[in-house]
């Protein structure tokens, strides 16, 4: 077992893998990260799914089958994936069992399409894919939208656990968690165990600073040139970190006391986006800078990798660190950099890129189907 990794564990971070293919399942790659790394869960978005499905070799037993029977490319593309995930949940479900289901949680997500403006087809797909992979310790991926917000609370209405994904700002991590809130109350209206039910909130934190240095980096020749370079590679984790202050705010609040007293399990915050993209940071940057007890990080395999290598754990690095990372925000702001422009622009590049990610899904599969009917 890796020290690094079991250290930040036992700081409070369940490591999950940001990634999942047919082949980490069937080579036993997925059940070696279980027992070796640490790994207690993993999640999948459409654009893991199309890069995983460009391995023609793994699925073409299985495509093979789907052309002969003639079935649609959408159809294929439910099947495959919900295969791959129910299969992994069976790897984790012991893990998850020992863990009173906190860990041990596979996700996978709902069309991205429909994450725009279709409240009532997100429910409906959240409900399907629920009912096709038919293992508890699934996690629904539905985005923090607008349209996503009654959907997150409806599937949790329904008795099914939700990954909310694709939280950038701090007013729509409110609102998710509310909507966390009011699907629990009606989950316990609607006769449903809600020890059973679970949720985490994936809030992204990379790409943060991608969007702020490149606006920081235009400054480059202003009177501002100076300010805005100390502040590079400050707004994703300061922008986490409040989102930590959030998260302690509305969990020790009345409304939450009265759901836990029924055995409910809080909506863990998950740091998503951990990958560092600018190669003149640490590449454990949005691991180390962001420990504490209670959240989950989903790291992409070279991230894993790196923090097993030379990863620290240095104490909490989150609690404590409010003030400071309200005055990056207030820096920023002053430098001319809106904070809900940038957060907006992440959400809609972030709804976008999955629906591209999902319309290179449909032509992988499209193109395998078709190979396979020759």
């Amino acid at each position: 077992m890796n020290e690094r990794l079991k250290a930040l564990t036992d700081a409070g971070v369940s490591i999950w893998l940001d990634d999942l293919s047919r082949q980490r399942i069937t080579s036993g790659g997925l059940t070696a990260l279980i027992e070796d790394q640490h790994v207690s869960g993993v999640t999948s978005n459409p654009t893991i799914f199309a890069k995983a499905l460009s391995d023609a070799d793994v699925y073409a037993e299985q495509v093979a089958a789907l052309a002969a029977k003639g079935v649609s490319t959408e159809e294929a593309v439910r099947i495959i994936t919900t295969d791959d995930v129910r299969d992994a949940a069976d790897l984790f479900k012991a893990l998850y069992d020992d863990t009173d289901g906190v860990d041990g949680r596979v996700s996978i997500e709902v069309d991205p399409r429909m994450a725009k403006d279709d409240a009532a087809k997100t429910i409906a797909e959240a409900k399907e894919l629920w009912r096709l992979i038919d293992r508890e310790n699934v996690f629904i991926k539905i985005p923090a939208t607008e349209a996503g917000l009654p959907a997150i609370t409806e599937t949790l209405a329904a008795g099914i656990s939700v990954n909310v994904t694709l939280i950038f700002s701090l007013q729509r991590y409110r609102a998710v968690m509310d909507a966390f809130l009011t699907g629990l109350e009606k989950a316990l209206d609607n006769g449903h165990d809600v020890t059973k039910l679970a949720s985490v909130a994936s809030f992204f934190v990379s790409r943060v600073d991608t969007e702020v240095d490149k606006r920081l980096d235009a400054l480059a020749g202003t009177d501002s040139e100076e300010a805005a370079k100390a502040l590079k590679g400050k707004a994703a984790i300061a922008n986490a970190r409040l989102a930590f202050e959030a998260y302690e705010e509305v969990f020790s609040s009345d409304r939450w006391r009265e759901i836990e007293t029924v055995g409910a399990k809080p909506q863990r915050p998950l740091w998503a986006s951990t990958g560092t993209k600018d190669p003149a940071y640490p590449d454990t940057l949005y691991v180390d800078q962001l420990v504490t007890s209670g959240v989950v990080n989903t790291m992409p395999q070279a991230t894993l990798e790196a923090f097993a290598d030379h990863g620290e754990v240095r104490g909490d690095t989150v609690r404590g660190t409010y003030d400071e990372a309200r005055k990056v925000i207030a820096d920023l702001e002053k430098l001319g950099i809106s904070y809900d422009d940038v957060v907006q622009v992440l959400e809609d590049e972030g709804v976008s890129k999955f629906e591209a990610s999902w319309a290179e899904l449909l032509d992988t599969v499209t193109g395998a189907l078709k190979g396979a009917a020759k």
